[in-house]
């Protein structure tokens, strides 16, 4: 990874900046929402005591019969198609009896549905009816309560029979349409207002199932209240709908209405309103149940509430952009809860606080980022180029032989007076490559030296072997000389090829170029070798047409010879040789190929340096080695503008050794 590259992602660690925002207006919102919560509790608790010392609410002891408002005229038929819009709200009662009751201004609806798929039947007035299929109504008012046994052993209109002494105000007889499939049957009624009903209790009897045949279930009548809602209209503050609600979550009263308006600080639009809801209000209640005009409201929060305990939740409004605080707590008389007060205020000014806030410390946020990131890549930019300049002094300082370059000698390294860690970074290069070219300097001169320095004690030495050949010496001594002469010899030679790479570097430097066809050159060359090569095969492949350059010839032809020499350590007495010669884009190529163990990878770099030899150590009588000829093709290759390249062939049966030749400059006369 790059330095800009991480210097970009340390400068992402500024993100945490907005995110930290984001948390700190999260939680300024969630403040803001628990004060307007507690506020309205507050005030739900003071209607609730004020609803309470008006005696207001009626208290409730156990369940009630809730008895809704008929939306639709209402036929007494003993079907459930007119009750459809308010099924949904049917109480239970027995066994699996369901009961709806509905009023309108021509009286109050009761209908009644039993499961029964194992019919036994018998008329109301049959001595056995009590043992046969029935349903028992309980009806209850300021004098008194009267049990009415309802029974049909046909579909159609039935009469209830009175099973107690008449009371003043309530009919002897209840008319009643009965009806029955295979599910089971179906009672519907209805009473005048006149009966002024007060409890009403419910039993159904199966025969198939057993139990008691006059069992009920009495509870009190509750419905929608206006004098309660004008009561609660009173007290309730503006803007704030309420509701009061039965302990079991059924609608006893309803004032005002939710302010949904757009308020003096405008409405929020729909990305505001979705950032809101996403990042911040993440705790809202849905508004389907809350918002709806429905007879009973059974939320966990009502539940709470009716156990005691007050509870505060925020939903989502029915507008864009709004949000619904709804506070519920209990109506209490005596240390009993006869209600639930529900208060709903609607707010736009918390969301578009929060949007505000979080939307202006947003842009702050991104715009030190921007800034901040601006500034962190002109730096690691700059520190990149810097660094790059560095990079590439040092590699065009030296060359591929350890020496310098002579830009370098005559030029100081760059950046060497910045005064950073840069600068000190370049000095201390500065330092090592000037130690580095005169540690270099020493060993490139060290051969001629030690050439220089040998050649005297060489010729003493020689000498006293000579004046030994004609002194009297006994005979086992004479193996003794012959060895020491052979040593200085061999010795010899080594200070001679010390003494010849020296010079082969100043001829390389001081050859003559000329325009000449490498083809007569490589021919020539091949033309000499064969002589040479013995049983090998040697192979010369030649272009057909004249390949030009301006050279050395004798220098190319050099190379040659120490390519060859080298060859010949390395291929098998019966093996093959391949010269060969071709033209390139810039100049041209010659290569020998040579049969023979490939070459090492570790090697492969090194081939062409001084001193480095792969052929195994000399053995007594050998000449030695020095490692010389291929450095010698090196030179002669970089004195003509190009390199020598050494490679495995791809086949592995041997290598290849290339110059890849630009040609040497011409050289201008002076007018």
């Amino acid at each position: 990874m790059t330095l800009r590259r991480k210097l970009l992602l340390v400068a992402l660690c500024t993100l945490a900046l907005p995110v930290a925002g984001w948390l700190y207006v999260r939680q300024m919102e969630t403040l803001l929402r628990e004060g307007q919560a507690q506020a309205l509790q507050a005030s739900a608790r003071a209607v609730a005591r004020s609803l309470v010392v008006t005696g207001a609410v009626t208290p409730q002891d156990g369940s009630v019969w809730y008895v809704q408002h008929a939306t639709n005229p209402i036929t007494v038929d003993g079907y459930g198609d007119d009750w459809a819009p308010l099924t949904p709200w049917s109480q239970r009662f027995g066994h699996g009896g369901r009961l709806l009751l509905a009023e309108d201004r021509d009286g109050l609806y009761l209908y009644a549905q039993v499961p029964d798929t194992r019919r036994t039947r018998a008329d109301a007035g049959d001595p056995d009816a009590l043992a046969a299929d029935h349903l028992i109504l309980s009806l209850g008012d300021a004098q008194g309560r009267q049990r009415y046994l309802l029974a049909s052993a046909a579909p159609g209109a039935v009469l209830g029979r009175a099973l107690d002494p008449p009371v003043a105000g309530l009919p002897d007889l209840l008319p009643a349409q009965w009806q029955e499939d295979g599910s089971g049957f179906r009672v519907e009624l209805r009473l005048p207002h006149r009966h002024a009903l007060q409890t009403l209790g419910v039993g159904a009897y199966v025969a198939a199932a057993g139990g008691n045949p006059l069992a009920v279930e009495n509870r009190p009548l509750r419905q929608y209240s206006t004098a309660l809602s004008s009561e609660l209209a009173r007290l309730v503050p503006d803007r704030v709908q309420a509701r009061v609600l039965s302990p079991q979550g059924w609608l006893l009263a309803r004032s005002g209405r939710l302010n949904t308006a757009p308020g003096a600080h405008g409405q929020p639009g729909w990305f505001a309103s979705l950032i809101y809801r996403s990042l911040l209000a993440t705790r809202m209640e849905r508004a389907n149940l809350w918002s709806q005009d429905v007879p009973r409201l059974d939320t966990r929060e009502v539940v709470q509430a009716s156990a005691g305990k007050p509870v505060s939740v925020w939903r989502n409004g029915e507008e864009r952009g709004s949000v619904v605080l709804a506070a519920a707590v209990p109506i209490e008389h005596a240390g009993q809860v006869d209600g639930v007060l529900l208060l709903e205020q609607a707010s736009r000014t918390v969301p578009l606080l929060a949007n505000r806030a979080l939307f202006g410390l947003l842009l702050t946020s991104f715009g030190v980022l921007l800034v901040a990131g601006g500034i962190l890549l002109a730096f690691a930019t700059r520190l990149s180029l810097r660094l790059g300049r560095l990079r590439n002094a040092a590699e065009r300082a030296q060359l591929g032989d350890g020496r310098l370059d002579g830009l370098f000698r005559q030029e100081r390294f760059p950046m060497t007076d910045a005064p950073d860690e840069i600068g000190d970074l370049a000095r201390s290069f500065e330092r090592l490559f000037e130690v580095v070219d005169g540690y270099t300097d020493y060993l490139r001169t060290l051969a001629s030296k030690l050439s220089h320095e040998l050649n005297t004690p060489l010729a003493i030495v020689k000498s006293s072997l000579d004046n030994l050949e004609h002194a009297a010496m006994p005979a086992d001594a004479q193996p003794y000389l012959e060895r020491a002469r052979d040593g200085v010899a061999r010795l010899g030679t080594l200070v001679r090829a010390m003494s010849e790479s020296s010079r082969m570097e100043r001829a390389i430097s001081a050859a003559e170029p000329e325009d000449v066809d490498l083809r007569e050159v490589v021919r020539g060359c091949a033309e000499a070798y064969r002589p040479l090569v013995g049983q090998r095969r040697l192979d010369c492949d030649l272009p057909t047409v004249p390949l030009h350059l301006h050279c050395a010839p004798e220098l190319l032809a050099q190379a040659l010879d120490k390519l060859l020499d080298n060859a010949l350590s390395f291929t098998p007495a019966d093996g093959w040789l391949r010269l060969t010669l071709h033209a390139t884009a810039d100049g041209a190529a010659m290569s020998l190929s040579n049969q023979g163990p490939a070459l090492p990878a570790a090697m492969q770099g090194r081939l062409f340096d001084s001193l480095v030899s792969l052929r195994d150590k000399a053995t007594p009588g050998d000449a030695p080695h020095l490692g010389l000829g291929l450095y010698v093709v090196r030179l002669v290759a970089e004195r003509h503008g190009g390199v020598a390249t050494a490679r495995n062939l791809d086949d592995g049966s041997g290598v290849a050794f290339t110059l890849q030749l630009k040609g040497m400059p011409r050289q201008r006369l002076g007018g």
